[in-house]
């Protein structure tokens, strides 16, 4: 009998956690419309707002600044956009500035017009360069209206952990407004807005072990507001329109409340696997690149390419060995093409790269199988160089 497959992709989406299982199971009876006054209703609605207590618990702000999406893309959407109001006073912004490793859903511009939106450029280690982000907020045309930017706290592909709290002073020392893409950073580093510096954050619930189809917009206070992307019934204060999908957030609210229990103590256990298994694939081959090593990085994601293997023929190998990984974001329909990431950081894209990411159920076993997979595919991989 051929061993259970192996699960090595938790920054593309994590298993149910047994807490968030739980909670939508129970909730399945808790069919009422949230937003009607019976007692039906108002049981859903007392539950909707238990999980965005929660979610505000997570984020280190109040229930009242937790606006429900259908996930991060929509909430990217809706944040990204020039216009915004400070209480009914119409507020404009004139341009978006995002880094060049942020995911497709930032990258796209949102609601920004392509020609008001500009890249900020990386260091080779990945890293935001903050110097070339002084430079263009100092050039930035205040009359056409007020700068946003837009950087990942964790990178999806490399694990790198930007210098948001730094990105964020820099950023509101020339009057702009700070978007922080959380989605990655959930559940392994410390996320309170407040301590961040950002005005928003962006976070999804299937990336910390709750269901899909559920994600928030966070908001440091109620007064600054984008104008709503789906409008309609007026649901969530008018931010965005919509029956709410109360089964989600319910499983979104368990697993925030378990992605803040004893979150350092797992995160130190998962960075041991991960070293674990980077030096037995630094010992099977040695010229392996792991890309971001050495610099900060959140415990569990490992991005690396094997020369002479090209991504979508490793990815086929791992899964043939029953091994679950992937080559980047796995936000792009499904395709295997060449890592923006990899550009941005002045990799030759043609290398390609495989991600393996670790979460909270990862067993040293687990770890000792993938390091005897990536072996045999290593192993065959200079075979076929010899023979060619």
């Amino acid at each position: 009998m051929a061993p259970p497959r192996l699960y090595l992709d938790w920054n593309a989406t994590s298993p149910m956690h047994p807490a968030a299982r739980d909670a939508v199971m129970r909730a399945v009876d808790v069919f009422g419309n949230p937003n009607s006054v019976h007692g039906e209703g108002r049981a859903a609605r007392a539950a909707i707002e238990g999980a965005r207590r929660k979610i505000a618990l997570l984020s280190g702000t109040d229930a009242a600044n937790v606006v429900f999406t259908s996930g991060a893309t929509e909430a990217a959407n809706m944040v990204l956009t020039p216009d915004f109001s400070m209480g009914r006073t119409p507020l404009k912004l004139g341009r978006l500035y995002h880094s060049a490793v942020e995911h497709l859903a930032v990258r796209e511009g949102g609601r920004f017009p392509k020609d008001k939106t500009t890249e900020i450029p990386v260091t080779e280690a990945g890293i935001v360069d903050l110097k070339a982000l002084s430079a263009l907020l100092d050039a930035h045309d205040k009359s056409t209206g007020l700068p946003m930017v837009a950087i990942m706290f964790v990178n999806n592909e490399t694990g790198i952990v930007q210098p948001v709290e730094e990105a964020g002073r820099i950023v509101h020392a020339h009057g702009g407004l700070f978007v922080v893409d959380a989605v990655q950073a959930a559940g392994r580093l410390p996320i309170e807005i407040g301590r961040i510096g950002a005005d928003f954050m962006i976070i999804s619930s299937h990336k910390i072990g709750g269901p899909k189809g559920a994600g928030a917009l966070i908001a440091r206070g109620e007064a600054l507001m984008p104008k709503a992307l789906i409008r309609g019934g007026g649901q969530e204060k008018g931010h965005r329109s919509g029956t709410q999908n109360s089964l989600a957030l319910i499983g979104f609210g368990a697993a925030a409340e378990a992605a803040l229990q004893h979150l350092e103590e797992r995160n130190a256990a998962i960075a041991v696997l991960r070293d674990r298994l980077e030096a037995g694939m630094r010992t099977a081959a040695p010229d392996v690149i792991i890309h971001g090593a050495g610099g900060p990085r959140v415990a569990n994601t490992i991005f690396f390419t094997l020369p002479c293997m090209k991504a979508e023929t490793g990815q086929i190998a791992f899964d043939l060995e029953g091994v679950a990984l992937s080559a980047g974001s796995a936000c792009s329909s499904g395709r295997v093409g060449e890592s923006h990431v990899l550009t941005a950081m002045g990799r030759d894209p043609k290398l390609g790269a495989l991600r393996i990411s670790l979460g909270f159920s990862t067993t040293e076993e687990d770890v000792d199988r993938a390091i005897a997979a990536f072996a045999k595919i290593a192993s065959r991989r200079k075979l076929a160089g010899e023979a060619a």
